[in-house]
């Protein structure tokens, strides 16, 4: 029977529908991440769908909705593994994707996820002070709908997350029907080379920004200053084509050789943020085993605090454990008939051990930059990157050069294959230390979230590759053998297997790579010198992903910080700052919700027209450049200053 302190959680009701958001958010995710190298963060919007379903029943609980955006945001940011998987097709290694093969790897690597999560949460969510903006924008969601707070504070809350709602999924309806821009792209001489300046215009980006504050802006901001303002026109200086080229060559040239020093920073930057979080993790594995022995001792896991009621530590290391067993199987069956299977009992060793430590790092440094910025906006292909070369490094200390060219084929397909493996544990973690987040902030039961985490991955993993042979038999893949003018791009899948090639075949160029390493250490002793001198804090990280990501990923998170960070200190002035601060996040957070809900419904019909402009009634409108920019700024001032008329009144005293 349940009671006040028992409320009901983990129910049948709540999978299913998680399970069915599933099926829609991942389909929607797969096609996006092929066609234009993006997905979108499913939690807000199947929260949002949860709230709306559930309320039907009477008995329905905020943590019964966090269940189902549970479900649905471990699905949903699982279908990332497209940044990977394609690439097996595109180098002509695979013809289609093979069922229970890719099943499998997407199930392992998001299961393995998953358990690594469990003492970084302790390290990271409840022993940290890291923002988790989309995790806390969940749960004031959540927390909006279930009515927490007062009824007049909840009312008006409402009316923020509505109003921010409406605002975010205005403006991409007006650009998909052709009006205004929703995307602009401009490149222009600088010196003797050149840069580009892109912008999305994104409340979601905008909304971001508010959450994360200053000090992330601003680090994101040193990075773009440093790609886009000094090292691309620097590096396309020498070859520029003038005319219609120019732009051509200034963007493959970001991709292939700036992204690559961005890919450095990161790297550099992920094992500072490691040696950061190791104390953290050991205290969290620690605390895990304390919390066992305690579990054990009473009897019973409801005698712990609800804090420390995660899956028992011997079920998590035993799971990992397990997990090496169909990893090494499926690494042997990858092999055979190649040069692996030569080495076979040394590859697999390696590549397990690897795939072991890889994994404990990236699933740290991944759930790291979540908390920092957000899952959406993490740059998780950049740690796609490093694992690909650690791997490929690894195989050509192997294996050394001079293979014939279907040995060096099947080595990268098998680098490809590890990798796919280490970035499900890395979009996993990266996802779910938000949803633990927003699973502290409403009360609910660690052990239970982890469970819906499992089952998230099994419904993603089961979807998945039918979505993948769907797309592939009807577009095909740019590069690969036989694809067409329809095929999709997979930049993403592209970028790393051309690293993979580039290692194994001895054409990779490493001085990008150690120079972006260089910069990230500029940026952590920048970092350390501000902290200890009292003028804030640069987090490396962040620099690395203002040098990484393209500008349309990045330059509204820095206006939101900016924006954020006067209106936080106009509301730190106001007779209730509290209240005050909270209506800037309850309206930050409905951007996001809007911008979320309106990519869920436009990839539902892009996917089912088959046509990119299904929305598009107006026609080509040569004035949508300046009207979108003068809309887009309208409604960000609108934004801000409902915001302030709304924070401004004080609640009536109860």
């Amino acid at each position: 029977m349940t009671t006040p302190t028992t409320p009901k959680e983990l129910t049948l009701r709540g999978i299913v529908l998680g399970a069915l958001l599933t099926i829609v958010f991942t389909a929607a995710n797969v096609y996006l991440g092929l066609k234009v190298g993006l997905t979108f963060a499913t939690s807000i919007p199947a929260a949002v769908i949860s709230m709306a379903v559930l309320k039907a029943f009477k008995d329905s609980t905020i943590q019964e909705n966090n269940i189902v955006q549970t479900v649905a945001s471990s699905a949903g940011t699982l279908s990332a593994i497209v940044f990977v998987l394609p690439g097996l097709v595109m180098i002509g290694w695979w013809t289609g994707f093979p069922y229970w093969e890719s099943v499998a790897v997407i199930a392992i690597g998001g299961i393995l996820g998953v358990m690594y999560s469990v003492p970084l949460r302790r390290a990271l969510v409840t022993g940290s002070d890291l923002p988790f903006p989309e995790g806390v924008a969940a749960a004031e969601v959540l927390k909006v709908g279930a009515g927490v707070g007062g009824a007049e504070e909840n009312a008006r809350g409402l009316k923020a997350v509505i109003f921010g709602t409406v605002i975010a999924a205005l403006y991409p309806l007006l650009a998909k029907a052709k009006l205004v821009v929703d995307a602009w792209d401009k490149t222009f001489r600088v010196g003797q080379g050149a840069s580009f300046a892109s912008l999305t215009f994104s409340f979601s980006l905008l909304g971001v920004g508010h959450l994360v504050g200053l000090a992330v802006g601003m680090a994101m901001l040193a990075g773009i200053v440093l790609s886009f303002g000094f090292i691309l026109p620097h590096l396309t200086a020498a070859g520029l084509p003038l005319g219609d080229g120019m732009s051509d060559f200034v963007h493959g040239i970001f991709r292939n050789q700036v992204r690559l020093i961005g890919a450095g920073a990161i790297g550099i930057a992920a094992i500072y943020t490691l040696l950061k979080v190791i104390g953290p993790i050991v205290r969290g594995i620690m605390g895990a085993l304390a919390a066992d022995k305690a579990r054990k001792a009473a009897g019973n896991m409801n005698a712990l605090e609800l804090t420390e009621r995660d899956l028992p530590i011997g079920i998590v290391g035993g799971a990992i454990l397990l997990l090496l067993v169909p990893i090494a199987l499926l690494l042997a069956r990858l092999g055979a008939g190649g040069p692996v299977e030569h080495m076979l009992g040394l590859s697999l060793l390696a590549s397990v051990i690897y795939i072991v430590i890889a994994g404990v790092v990236v699933a740290s440094v991944t759930g790291y930059m979540a908390g920092l910025i957000g899952a959406s906006n993490s740059p998780v292909s950049g740690v796609g990157i490093l694992s690909v070369l650690g791997i490929s490094l690894i195989l050509l200390a192997l294996f050394g050069r001079g293979l014939s060219p279907d040995d060096t084929k099947a080595l990268v397909a098998f680098a490809l294959f590890v990798t796919a493996i280490i970035f499900g544990v890395a979009t996993i973690a990266n996802d779910n230390l938000q949803d633990l987040k927003t699973g502290q902030l409403v009360g609910a039961t660690p052990w239970r979230q982890q469970v819906a985490l499992i089952l998230g991955v099994i419904f993603g993993a089961l979807v998945i590759p039918p979505i993948l042979t769907m797309l592939n038999d009807a577009f095909g893949f740019q590069g690969a053998p036989g694809a067409g003018d329809r095929a999709l791009g997979a930049p993403q899948a592209a970028l790393i297997s051309t690293i993979a090639k580039g290692v194994l075949g001895g054409d990779l160029d490493w001085s990008l790579i150690g120079f972006g390493a260089l910069v990230g250490v500029a940026a952590i002793v920048a970092d350390e010198v501000m902290k200890r001198t009292g003028k804030g804090s640069l987090p490396p990280l962040a620099v690395g992903m203002g040098m990484y990501l393209p500008l349309d990923s990045t330059a509204f998170v820095v206006v939101g910080a900016v924006l954020g960070h006067f209106y936080n200190r106009w509301a730190a002035k106001q007779a209730d700052p509290a209240f005050a601060e909270r209506m800037g996040v309850l309206t930050a957070t409905g951007l996001i919700v809007g911008d979320g809900l309106f990519n869920v419904a436009y990839s539902v019909v892009v996917s089912a027209t088959d046509n990119p402009d299904a929305l598009a009634v107006f026609g080509a409108n040569p004035w949508a450049v300046p009207m979108g920019t003068v809309l887009f700024a309208a409604l960000t001032v609108w934004a801000y200053a409902r915001m302030r008329s709304d924070a401004s009144r004080p609640l009536k005293a109860v």
